[in-house]
């Protein structure tokens, strides 16, 4: 016969038994769920090396929008700061910190990979152009009209450079003719292209077109291309500022051109999107889109042109002739401008999303909702993916296995 208190012990051991069983159960889904919401970048880091700085807008002088390395397909939130307005800036990464500005009118200098702040600088407006870091400076116009260069380290001003109107477009850079320095160029809202010099903070030359330049010019060889809003792309000599070509392309251009070899590609405002050959002066081919407007930067691989427009698509182009391959459909207008890496694009729309889109044949593969417009270009940095929001956030999105 079986005591009571023997089966009291068997029933108090059956008991234990599952309530250690529900814990670690419990500890996994718990542990599981950690992991989607890390806030360390170390992970993704680890899982896919790639390109450890992404140091001025669409990546390089070309301004071409294409990261090394490869994405993942699947992203988790890793971290997001606040500042106190909306982020129409892009943001660039070196050394283990995110350069951003916001139109709170600051410069943000952010940890990469705890997304905390490291230092701000004040301007007098709002900045809605994307930083560029040349050596140990970061170079960033502002909407109070001047250009600002700052130290990496600690934000401290080294000096600033006065323009006649407010500047959108980021700052691209060329050594001088000489090699014993580095120009920096960017364009303003006074209708001029400015080159000055990154240690003085000195004018090197000007040069003057018919209206605004809203967006960054790209670097090729001694000459610079840049568009405006003149309906012209603009082919300048870094020497001596002296113009070498001007393309007709019939309509403004808001957004910057993208370059691959000795051909650009822009978008402008009657809905095309425009390659010309920088060797003849002329234009290869027109894309269009019943005239809704391009204000995205085009991305450019070795076969493909991507991108955004106001008809709420991402278009895809076959690089060489200029037919359409895909569109990917969003809910709103796309004016951020894509970033190709690998298989993938990365893109925000104004409909307040981030997407991951297969770059063969336009398929979503991830998105994630935000819920204010995505105006800013992503940055591709360490296999994370970061960029600004209008509801005055940046967003850093690590990979998941």
């Amino acid at each position: 016969m079986i005591s009571k208190k023997f089966l009291i012990s068997i029933i108090l051991l059956i008991i234990v038994g599952i309530v250690g069983g529900f814990l670690i159960l419990r500890k996994q889904s718990v542990d599981n769920a950690n992991n989607d919401k890390s806030t360390s970048g170390k992970a993704t880091t680890e899982m896919y090396p790639q390109n450890s700085s992404w140091q001025m807008f669409h990546g390089n002088q070309a301004l071409s929008g294409v990261a090394d390395g490869k994405l993942p397909e699947k992203f988790r939130l890793v971290w997001k700061f606040e500042t106190d307005d909306a982020i129409k800036s892009s943001a660039v990464a070196k050394e283990g910190r995110v350069f951003i500005g916001s139109d709170d009118g600051n410069v943000y200098a952010i940890s990469l990979e705890k997304g905390e702040k490291v230092w701000s600088f004040q301007t007098g407006d709002t900045v809605e152009a994307p930083p560029c870091i040349v050596d140990n400076s970061v170079f960033i116009g502002s909407s109070d009209t001047y250009l600002y260069a700052l130290d990496t380290e600690d934000g401290e001003l080294q000096w600033k450079y006065k323009t006649g109107g407010k500047i959108l477009g980021s700052v691209n850079w060329t050594v001088s003719p000489n090699g014993d320095t580095i120009y920096v160029l960017v364009g303003s809202y006074d209708n001029e292209m400015h080159c000055v010099n990154y240690l003085t903070g000195k004018a090197v030359w000007t040069y003057e077109v018919g209206n605004y330049i809203n967006g960054a010019p790209a670097v090729i060889d001694s000459k610079i291309v840049f568009g405006n809003c003149d309906g012209i792309i603009y082919l300048v000599s870094t020497i001596d500022g002296k113009e070498i070509a001007a393309i007709e392309v019939g309509s403004y251009i808001a957004g910057s051109p993208a370059i691959k070899g000795k051909y650009a590609y822009v978008g402008n405002y009657d809905g095309q999107i425009v390659c010309a050959d920088l060797e003849k002066n002329q234009t290869l081919w027109r894309y269009e889109n019943e005239s809704f407007p391009f204000f995205s930067s085009p991305a450019v691989s070795e076969n493909r042109v991507v991108c955004g427009s106001r008809d709420k698509k991402l278009h895809c182009l076959d690089r060489e002739t200029g037919n359409l391959e895909w569109t990917f459909q969003t809910l709103d207008n796309v004016d951020s401008s894509p970033v190709i890496c690998g298989d993938k694009v990365v893109v925000g729309s104004d409909d307040g999303r981030l997407y991951v889109i297969n770059l063969s044949d336009g398929k979503e593969i991830w998105s994630y909702e935000i819920g204010e417009s995505i105006t800013s270009s992503p940055a591709i940095i360490n296999g994370m993916i970061i960029v600004g929001a209008e509801d005055g956030y940046v967003y850093a999105f690590g990979g998941i296995l």
